[in-house]
């Protein structure tokens, strides 16, 4: 994991989901970076020209720079980004097929906006995933090593619940549930998990401050790592699926009640 990967903590030491643990050679392979991971313009500089263009907007649009419903031509996209034309138009075919915006030849792109719909129908391929890592984890089993480092990341969220820091609560649970991931050793779906996570990544970040102290989070996650760590992998699955269930069912009532600012209709 290179130090661009790395997930900035508002406080403390840096929790980073590949230094969870060093696998030996006999153990599954890590996955480049978390299965949630945090938007950086790290290390984009050094990049090829039309990696710079997809990783900038990519950047821009997450973070709400380029907000849903902003109109560009793709002359407007170059000036902004600073480059010619084609690594641009290379980069917005990419967004397109990561369903970010919409490009109409000759008339640009638009940021596209999403209905709690599309949010509802990325939450049913994102929580089966990682319920599905979680499984897989059980059944390969933890070392040592992993488990304390899983365990310690629990301390520290329950630590923050009872601060009340949602927001930084917020981040260790997705290096959490990246550590599973990223521990399950089966690339395909972390990669799948990548993009489920970048597509409803704006949705979360509007909703951290508004979802309720995290205690119940906090019993299902112990739970649920108590699961893969005794190699119960029916019983990992049940809780995590319940987990994941509550949890989605949770983000779209807070974003129903925001849905005015946010999510338009259908």
């Amino acid at each position: 994991m290179t130090p661009e990967d790395r997930p900035e903590t508002a406080e403390g030491p840096q929790i980073v989901p590949g230094d969870l643990a060093r696998p030996k050679k006999a153990r599954p392979s890590r996955a480049p970076a978390g299965s949630r991971p945090r938007p950086t313009l790290a290390g984009v500089a050094r990049m090829p020209a039309r990696d710079r263009a997809y990783h900038d907007l990519k950047f821009r649009i997450l973070e709400g720079r380029l907000p849903p419903g902003t109109k560009l031509l793709e002359a407007e996209v170059a000036s902004l980004l600073g480059l010619s034309r084609t690594p641009v138009r290379e980069a917005l075919i990419r967004l397109e097929e990561e369903d970010l915006v919409e490009v109409r030849p000759r008339h640009g792109i638009t940021v596209k906006s999403q209905s709690l719909d599309d949010l509802a129908q990325i939450y049913d391929v994102l929580s089966p995933l990682e319920v599905r890592a979680a499984a897989r984890l059980a059944r390969r089993g933890l070392e040592e090593d992993e488990a304390r480092r899983l365990s310690s990341l629990l301390d520290q969220m329950e630590r923050e619940t009872t601060r009340g820091d949602i927001v930084q609560w917020s981040h260790l649970d997705n290096v959490f549930h990246s550590e599973l991931v990223g521990l399950c050793g089966n690339r395909r779906l972390q990669a799948a998990l990548r993009l489920c996570w970048d597509q409803q990544y704006r949705a979360h970040m509007a909703i951290v401050k508004l979802r309720p102290r995290p205690t119940q989070s906090d019993r299902e996650h112990r739970a649920i790592f108590e699961a893969i760590r005794a190699g119960d992998e029916r019983l990992a699955t049940h809780l995590h699926a319940q987990h994941r269930d509550r949890a989605d069912r949770m983000a779209l009532s807070i974003l129903r009640q925001q849905a005015g600012g946010f999510a338009a209709p259908g």
